[in-house]
C-alpha cells in the first residue's frame, strides 16, 4: 500500500512538473500585433509565411495580425493599439513628420510597385505630358499631386490636370472612361489587368525624375523599441526568414497565405501571378540579395522630395522650413 502510494506520489509530481513546465511555455510566448494596411494580399505574404511555418512560435512569439481597419497602420502603431504596421514610406515619413511616434524598420520591397496608367490604345496620350488637362482619379493621398504633376513637368509639360478623389473605384472609372489617369500598384491591379486581358499603358515614377521609393513597409514605433528591443528584434528576424522563404518556395508561400486569409483570397491565379512578379521583379529580394533593408540613399531622397514640395506638415498643418534629419525616421539595426 505505501509502495503505491509513493509511485502515485511520483507520478503526481511528473504531472505537475510538466503542467507547470507547459505553462511556462505558454506564458512565456511574447504577444506581437502587427496591423495590415489592406485586406490580406502578397505584400504581406512573408508575415503569414512566418506564422505558418513556425518561425514566430521559434523565435518565442504569440503574433496576431489585426485585420484591415479604416483606421492607418502607421495610426494603430503610434496609438499602441498594435506594435508594428504595414505602412507606406511616404505615408510614414508624413506622419512621423506631424510628430507621430513611428519609425521605418523593415523594407517589403526594394524598389516602386507604383506605376502611373491610362487606358491603352489611346492615341492621345504617349508620354505624361499627354495628362496637362485631362482629368485623374486618386486616392487622397496629399503627395499624388505632387508626384503626377512632377513626371508631367520632368516630361516637358505644364503639370496641369484635373484631380478627383474616386479610391479603388477609379480603376473602372478608367476602363469606361470617365477619368484618363490614376495610379496602380503594379504587383497587384498590374497583374491583375493582364490576367483580365485589359489594356494599360503604364510608366515607372522614376523614368520622369521621381526618387525611387521602397513603396511598402513595416513600420514600429520608438516608445514600442525602446520597451521591447528583443521581442522586436525577434519579431524582425522571423519576418524576414518569412519573405525569404516566399522568394525561395513562392507556390508553397501562396498556398499558405491562402489558407491563412480566411477566404479573402478567392483569385489564386491573382496571388501566384502577384508572387510570381514580386519575386522575378526583384521586389522581396533584389538582385544583389538586400531583404527587409531600408535604402539610406533612397529615404533620404524620397524624402527630400516630399520636402521640396511642401508634403511634410508639422502637427499644426503647416509645411516644415526646415529639412528633417531623414535617418531618424527608420531603423535596419533588427535586421541582424
Amino acid at each position: 500500500m505505501m509502495l503505491l502510494t509513493r509511485r502515485q506520489t511520483l507520478f503526481a509530481a511528473m504531472a505537475a512538473g510538466l503542467v507547470g513546465r507547459t505553462a511556462f511555455a505558454q506564458s512565456a510566448a511574447a504577444k506581437v500585433r502587427i496591423a495590415l494596411d489592406w485586406t490580406p494580399n502578397t505584400n504581406h505574404i512573408g508575415i503569414y509565411v512566418a506564422r505558418a511555418k513556425g518561425f514566430y512560435e521559434a523565435a518565442g512569439l504569440d503574433v496576431e495580425i489585426l485585420p484591415y481597419a479604416d483606421t492607418s497602420a502607421g495610426t494603430l502603431v503610434a496609438n499602441g493599439v498594435a506594435d508594428f504596421g504595414i505602412c507606406g514610406e511616404i505615408e510614414t515619413f508624413t506622419q512621423r513628420a506631424a510628430g507621430a511616434d513611428v519609425k521605418l524598420v523593415y523594407a517589403v520591397v526594394q524598389t516602386e510597385t507604383g506605376r502611373l496608367i491610362f487606358k491603352g490604345g489611346r492615341d492621345d496620350i504617349k508620354s505624361p505630358k499627354d495628362l496637362d488637362g485631362k482629368t485623374y482619379g486618386g486616392f487622397g493621398g496629399a503627395w499624388e499631386e505632387a508626384l503626377v504633376s512632377a513626371m508631367i513637368r520632368n516630361d516637358g509639360g505644364k503639370g496641369t490636370f484635373q484631380n478627383v478623389t474616386l479610391g479603388t473605384s477609379a480603376y473602372e472609372a478608367l476602363d469606361n472612361g470617365a477619368i484618363d489617369f490614376t495610379l496602380e500598384i503594379y504587383t497587384w491591379e498590374g497583374i491583375a489587368a493582364q490576367l483580365e486581358n485589359r489594356q494599360v499603358g503604364r510608366w515607372r515614377y522614376s523614368d520622369y525624375g521621381i526618387p525611387d521609393e521602397q513603396t511598402t513597409a513595416i513600420a514600429s514605433s520608438d516608445a514600442y523599441l525602446a520597451a521591447n528591443p528583443q521581442n522586436a528584434r525577434a519579431f524582425i528576424q522571423a519576418t524576414l526568414k518569412g519573405y525569404a522563404h516566399s522568394v525561395d518556395n513562392p507556390d508553397e508561400a501562396c498556398d499558405l497565405l491562402i489558407a491563412g486569409s480566411n477566404g479573402a483570397l478567392l483569385n489564386t491565379d491573382l496571388v501566384k501571378a502577384s508572387q510570381k512578379a514580386l519575386v522575378e521583379g526583384h521586389f522581396l529580394r533584389s538582385e544583389n540579395g538586400a531583404i527587409g533593408t531600408i535604402d539610406p540613399a533612397k529615404a533620404e531622397a524620397i524624402g527630400t522630395f516630399l520636402f521640396d514640395h511642401g508634403i511634410l506638415l508639422d502637427a499644426n498643418g503647416t509645411a516644415l522650413t526646415e529639412k528633417p534629419d531623414f535617418s531618424a525616421y527608420y531603423t535596419n539595426s533588427l535586421l541582424g
